[in-house]
């Protein structure tokens, strides 16, 4: 009887990560000011992140908005996506993705935002959420997040940057 082999190649772990990212999570939309819309972009990994304010994660079970603003200052378009990370103490209890419900805002409505989770961290997708934001424009996305089992944590903001 003959037998086969399977080769296989070993992923870098930034492409690990965000292959993991993009099967877990749901796109977002995310809305430009400016005369036109944005465009949908390639995929590839962040070249930087722009981290805005962090704040504590709530410990009511009411809905908290988040807004995340980025401005394209430079003369040249930019590839963008923003990101909620939701991150437990680093000796844990690490929240789980249930813990959390995180919605975005989108065409006027609350859309649920899936969640994935690494090493005590909750995370959006950045391969869904990537688009194209021109020159002078600014990034708007609103979301909102409600804590069903309160714990310690941080909300954590952030835009990631694309070459």
């Amino acid at each position: 009887m003959p037998t086969w082999k399977i080769l296989r190649r070993a992923l870098a772990p930034t492409a690990l990560a965000a292959l993991l990212a993009a099967a877990f999570t749901l796109p977002s939309q995310a809305v430009a000011t400016g005369d036109s819309a944005p465009q949908v972009a390639a995929v590839a990994a962040p070249t930087s992140f722009v981290d805005l304010p962090d704040q504590p994660l709530p410990s009511d079970h009411a809905a908290h908005r988040i807004t995340v603003t980025y401005r394209n200052d430079s003369s040249a378009d930019r590839t963008v996506a923003p990101q909620i990370l939701v991150e437990s103490p680093d000796n844990g209890p690490f929240l789980a993705p249930a813990d959390i419900k995180l919605e975005i805002l989108t065409g006027g409505h609350w859309k649920t935002v899936r969640l994935a989770s690494q090493t005590g961290t909750l995370y959006t997708d950045l391969t869904g959420a990537k688009l194209v934001l021109h020159s002078r424009h600014t990034l708007t996305q609103r979301y909102r997040l409600t804590v069903v089992k309160a714990g310690p944590g941080t909300v954590q903001p952030r835009v990631a940057l694309y070459a």
